[in-house]
């Protein structure tokens, strides 16, 4: 077979064509003696531009496919991929899945999901929206967006350049349970990084704008001078001495928190033990007042989806009530591993909504009073198994509810199951740019390292 065309018309034909070739992948490998097997496929097309200093850096086209086939021999797996959509490639990849399976210990969690889990219905989320931009005005709108930045102060020295992506993909998911799962979706963003100077030193700092909706974007002229504005307020940058505090994270820190609890509660880090929330379903790990709930079903959302990566119907549920773990993050084999049940997240989570309990970010920084407004993390220093975090960061100072000063140079540290307990408030400015969507989140107080 011919490479299909991912074209913005021929997407649905291209989805029927690769539905009819996953038809055939798994009526092959049940030919060769699987018992189950499943199989995904995906036709990928972008563009990426690059821009700096009003100059053109890179423009990329991309066009990628790819075929995954699994295998199982009652409870022995085998699994091959092939980015090569003709039949003998395709045929010969089976084969070698097939020779994997043979060669593999048995394994009693290893088989497709349950039958009676698969989804059968599949509601039009929004997700398909191409932007009909080529590289010409792909590239006029970094340009815009750098210059619109470069432009707003005379403090703004440099700039590490503006980039403008566009991305659409058509999937299928199939499984011998007779299951077929058809997906397309577009993924667009804009971005800009500007770099400031003045007589105490230089400052980095960016902002982007990302959707599935090209006319969801700010404008490039919004982006770049919002960037720039970022940049600007770090200049002057002082560093604290140590010392514990009342720490804010702004939305878009703040969903990181929230990364790593779902990294805590998920079948991975559980059924190998290495997790600080280990055997804690059904109990407190969060104030009386937190809510999680998951939602695979919003509209233009970036973790929509009806079903999971098996094939399991999503549902919408919660995650956290009232402080309290609902359940854990499980695809079919960690569920089974576990004793349990999947929950639909092979894969990962969908959407993610954190109820509010606060106000505006202006209000948060008012009622904490002092403390410090953080704004950027770095470095890996998280502690699945042990909950132990410390993280390189930047920010503002806070003093009398208003923000005094920039900081940079220092680490914040504690440990997750404790900061988990000190959440103070949720904000009601929510990041959209995620599938995790939550306000900025203050913990009441953590050992700030500097100076």
């Amino acid at each position: 077979m011919n490479q299909l065309d991912t074209n913005h018309d021929a997407s649905l034909a291209d989805i029927d064509r690769l539905s009819g070739l996953a038809r055939e992948v798994i009526a092959r490998c049940l030919q060769k003696g699987a018992s189950q097997a499943e199989v995904g496929m995906n036709l990928d097309r972008g563009l990426n531009v690059n821009v700096r200093m009003g100059e053109v850096e890179t423009v990329e086209h991309t066009r990628d496919r790819g075929v995954s086939i699994t295998v199982y021999f009652g409870h022995r797996k085998g699994s091959a991929s092939t980015a090569d959509l003709h039949t003998d490639s395709i045929a010969t990849t089976v084969e070698h899945a097939c020779a994997i399976a043979r060669h593999t210990e048995e394994d009693a969690a290893a088989g497709l999901a349950d039958a009676e889990l698969m989804a059968t219905e599949f509601p039009d989320l929004d997700l398909w929206h191409p932007w009909d931009v080529d590289a010409q005005r792909a590239i006029r709108l970094g340009i815009e967006c750098e210059g619109a930045g470069r432009d707003a102060d005379p403090r703004i020295s440099n700039s590490d350049g503006a980039n403008v992506s566009s991305g659409e993909s058509v999937s299928v998911y199939a499984n011998s349970h007779g299951f077929f799962g058809r997906e397309r979706s577009t993924r667009h963003s804009l971005s800009c990084s500007m770099i400031a100077e003045d007589d105490k030193g230089m400052q980095r700092d960016h902002w982007y704008s990302s959707t599935c909706c090209a006319e969801d974007l700010e404008s490039a002229e919004a982006v770049g001078r919002r960037a720039a504005q970022r940049t600007l307020a770090r200049l002057d940058s002082r560093k604290l001495g140590t010392r514990q505090c009342a720490v804010l994270y702004t939305s878009e820190v703040a969903r990181g928190l929230i990364s790593h609890l779902v990294g805590a509660i998920s079948g991975g880090a559980l059924y190998r033990k290495a997790s600080f929330l280990l055997d804690h379903q059904g109990k407190r790990i969060l104030p009386d007042w937190f809510q999680i709930e998951e939602d695979p079903f919003m509209e233009r959302g970036h973790g929509s989806g009806a079903y999971d990566a098996e094939g399991v119907a999503a549902t919408r549920c919660g995650l956290v009530d009232d402080g309290v773990l609902s359940r854990y993050v499980l695809g079919s084999y960690s569920a089974r591993k576990l004793g349990l049940k999947t929950t639909g997240n092979a894969g990962g989570v969908h959407n993610l909504l954190v109820a509010a309990n606060a106000g505006s970010l202006d209000s948060m920084i008012q009622q904490m009073g002092e403390g410090l407004l953080l704004t950027e993390v770095m470095g890996q220093g998280v502690n699945t198994v042990t909950g132990d975090y410390s993280r390189g960061a930047a920010g503002f100072w806070v003093e009398n509810g208003a923000i005094a000063y920039p900081v940079d140079e220092i680490t914040v540290a504690g440990n997750l199951r404790q900061m988990f307990q000190d959440i103070q408030a949720v904000g009601t400015d929510v990041d959209t740019r995620s599938h995790i969507l939550t306000g900025s989140i203050q913990i009441g107080r953590m050992m700030i390292a500097g100076a």
